[in-house]
C-alpha cells in the first residue's frame, strides 16, 4: 500500500512556507509566482497553519479585507490536518475528503518534511491503475499469441 513518502520521493523537496506576520498580498504573490494553491504557515520548523486559495476567497475577498493590510495569522486555517511519511495514501485521501481539503502537510518529529495534494494522490492511483491494466492485458492477450 503506497504511503505519503512514496509521493514525496517523486516531488520537489522544498515546500513553500510563509510567516504568520506576512500579508495576504505577499502570500498571494508567492502562490501566483510558484503556481501553487497553498502555503504552510510556519514558526521555526513547526507548522502553525496553512493558507490556501480558498482562504483568500472566503476569508479575505468575501469579507472585503485589504490584502495589503491583512496578516496571515488572522485568516489562515488552523489547526492543520497533517500526516506522517508512513501514512497510507488511502488514509490521506480519506482525511482530505472528510475535511474537504486539498493539501496535506507531511510532518515527521514535529518538522515539516513535505506537502502532498489530492492531485498527487490521484496521479499516483492513476499510475497504479494503468500498470494493473497493462499487466492484465499482457496476461490475457499476449500469452495467447
Amino acid at each position: 500500500m503506497p504511503t505519503a513518502q512514496d509521493i514525496l520521493a517523486k516531488k520537489r523537496k522544498n515546500v513553500a512556507i510563509i510567516g504568520e506576520e506576512a500579508t495576504v498580498m505577499e502570500a498571494a504573490k508567492i502562490m501566483s509566482d510558484q503556481h501553487i494553491g497553498s502555503l504552510v504557515v510556519g514558526r521555526a520548523e513547526s507548522v502553525v497553519g496553512i493558507f490556501t486559495e480558498r482562504d483568500v476567497l472566503n476569508r479575505v475577498v468575501a469579507k472585503h479585507l485589504d490584502p495589503m493590510k491583512t496578516i496571515i495569522k488572522d485568516v489562515m486555517t488552523t489547526p492543520v490536518a497533517c500526516c506522517q511519511p508512513t501514512t497510507k495514501l488511502a488514509e490521506c485521501r480519506s482525511v482530505m475528503t472528510e475535511k474537504r481539503i486539498r493539501h496535506l502537510p507531511v510532518v515527521e518529529d514535529n518538522r515539516l518534511v513535505g506537502m502532498i495534494s489530492s492531485g498527487d494522490i490521484l496521479a499516483m492511483e492513476h499510475g497504479d491503475q494503468q500498470r494493473t491494466i497493462e499487466y492484465m492485458y499482457e496476461y490475457l492477450y499476449e500469452g495467447t499469441r
